[in-house]
């Protein structure tokens, strides 16, 4: 069978390119003050409040981060301090790949144009992706497509700023729900799901699944 060859592969950055320490965060912050049981409950909290936060009307990325780790504390019966939330936000730009990301990066970066849709802020993702490894054809963030996802703007904004369609792409993610889904929804039928754990498998949405990055390359037979 003949490889499907997309004019670009496109990414989510955070958490599947980057190693997303949001749980680290929290627990450097939070942890001497919870049990173990109740950390991590505090963490699933966060992780779920911050999703709430994105799918709402857009906000800058600091207040996704405020609001949400605001709501936690109070879920948690905890003080909330604001500079706890400025403090996660600042070392959002500070954090780099996942281990096995720059070498596979690099060497499907020499055939296939890579592209980023993030959920990040245009004076934020720099720092990030320049820690990947590769040269990136081209990054978009929420901020500039006015959206997070998994709303179906943040990819169309993607779409139109490249001049191609849901058929022309790979979306490579280790989210259903932030990525997975919706690009199952606007008809991307190249998916690639990178299982790093963060959520259990579900075939019903019509993907390759790999362990990580090195093994990209290979789908593309590269």
């Amino acid at each position: 069978m003949e490889r499907f060859r997309p004019k670009y592969v496109t990414f989510d950055c955070h958490g599947t390119l980057i190693n997303f320490q949001m749980a680290e965060a929290a627990r450097d912050l939070y942890g001497h003050l919870l049990d173990e049981p109740r950390m991590n409950e505090f963490i699933k909290n966060f992780q779920g409040y911050r999703f709430d936060e994105v799918m709402q009307d857009w906000k800058p990325y600091a207040d996704v981060v405020h609001n949400a780790l605001e709501r936690t504390c109070r879920r948690n019966n905890i003080a909330f301090d604001a500079e706890n939330a400025e403090t996660i936000y600042n070392r959002i730009p500070t954090w780099g790949p996942h281990a096995d990301v720059p070498a596979g990066l690099a060497k499907l970066a020499q055939e296939i144009p890579l592209v980023t849709i993030t959920n990040s802020m245009k004076a934020q993702i720099p720092s990030n992706v320049a820690k990947l490894g590769a040269p990136f054809h081209a990054v978009y963030t929420a901020e500039e497509a006015g959206a997070y996802k998994p709303h179906f703007k943040a990819f169309e904004y993607m779409f139109d700023m490249l001049g191609c369609g849901p058929e022309d792409i790979t979306h490579v993610s280790s989210s259903f729900r932030h990525d997975l889904i919706s690009a199952y929804d606007l008809g991307i039928k190249s998916k690639v799901w990178v299982n790093r754990g963060h959520e259990p498998e579900n075939p019903y949405y019509e993907y390759t699944e790999i362990r990580d990055i090195s093994q990209l390359p290979g789908v593309f037979g590269i």
